[in-house]
């Protein structure tokens, strides 16, 4: 019994498999869970608009719906050519129609800081056109995010990739392609931190509290909790090969060094919005407006 309790959790015994079967193709959890995300946001931006002392309308909700979800593919790609894996700039390989191996959206590889970016662009150009607040819509949008990060992270989870480092903690884990050893299933650790608690404060903030009225403090506590999660998981988290050297020369990994920027950009944003007078809220911008 003993010896039993010892033996690691085999991620093959779980019956995971990637994707659902349609027979003419595969539907892939990763991409399901990139769409759920997208939809979830689509909905939950659309009813935080209906509650009082909303930044924007319906119409601009459609347009970050359409250029948020260019800026998570093609920023979450870029950047992960960037950071993680340059050979797919100048790569060339693989079968079908699309032989640029950057193109290839289906063998994997987004990174979250370059979708970040991508969707800071999007969200940057529809504010811009339509005159809105940057802060304020970035609040709004930062309170969905979470869900998406979520769904990520357990999609990677069921396609057994992105697995933690060696450990013999009781729930360690052999995962297929890594070896015999048994590892931090990491990608769970993420959804837990990234995305499922860091949801369920944000969301009770926002329609539980006043914290949508003060500019920045949403998406300033959203940067910090996804910059915190990251840092700390990045501990248990396997480096990506082609970073393995890279992060033993440092001391950190590439995703810990790109956190450490967001965490600053985000403390410095709740130090704005704590410090900033709350917005008044729409009943009471109309009340003014009535009585002057």
């Amino acid at each position: 019994m003993a010896a039993a309790a010892n033996e690691p959790i085999y991620w093959s015994d779980l019956g995971l498999k990637p994707g659902i079967e349609l027979g003419f193709f595969t539907l892939r959890y990763y991409s399901l869970a990139y769409l759920l995300g997208i939809l979830f946001a689509y909905w939950h931006v659309s009813k935080q608009i209906k509650a009082p002392g909303a930044p924007m309308g319906q119409t601009h909700v459609d347009d970050l719906f359409f250029y948020c979800t260019l800026g998570v593919i093609f920023g979450g790609r870029l950047g992960y050519a960037m950071f993680y894996d340059q050979s797919l700039f100048t790569s060339f390989d693989g079968e079908g129609f699309v032989k640029w191996r950057l193109l290839r959206l289906w063998d994997g590889g987004m990174s979250f800081h370059g979708g970040l970016m991508g969707v800071l662009l999007a969200i940057g150009w529809v504010c811009r056109r339509g005159g809105l607040n940057f802060i304020r819509v970035c609040d709004y949008i930062a309170v969905s995010v979470p869900v998406g990060m979520f769904l990520g992270r357990m999609a990677n989870f069921i396609n057994g990739e992105l697995w933690g480092r060696t450990t013999d903690v009781p729930w360690a884990m052999v995962f297929p392609g890594a070896g015999p050893l048994p590892r931090h299933p990491s990608q769970l650790y993420e959804a837990l931190l990234e995305g499922l608690i860091l949801a369920i404060v944000l969301i009770y903030l926002f329609w539980r509290t006043r914290a949508r009225f003060k500019p920045g403090l949403l998406v300033g506590l959203f940067t910090v909790g996804i910059a915190a999660g990251r840092f700390t998981v990045e501990f248990f988290r396997q480096p990506d090969e082609q970073l393995t050297e890279f992060a033993m020369r440092t001391g950190l990994s590439m995703g810990q060094w790109l956190t450490i920027p967001l965490m600053i950009a985000g403390l410095a944003l709740v130090l704005y919005a704590i410090r900033k007078p709350e917005l008044a809220s729409g009943e009471a911008m109309k009340a003014k407006a009535e009585k002057a």
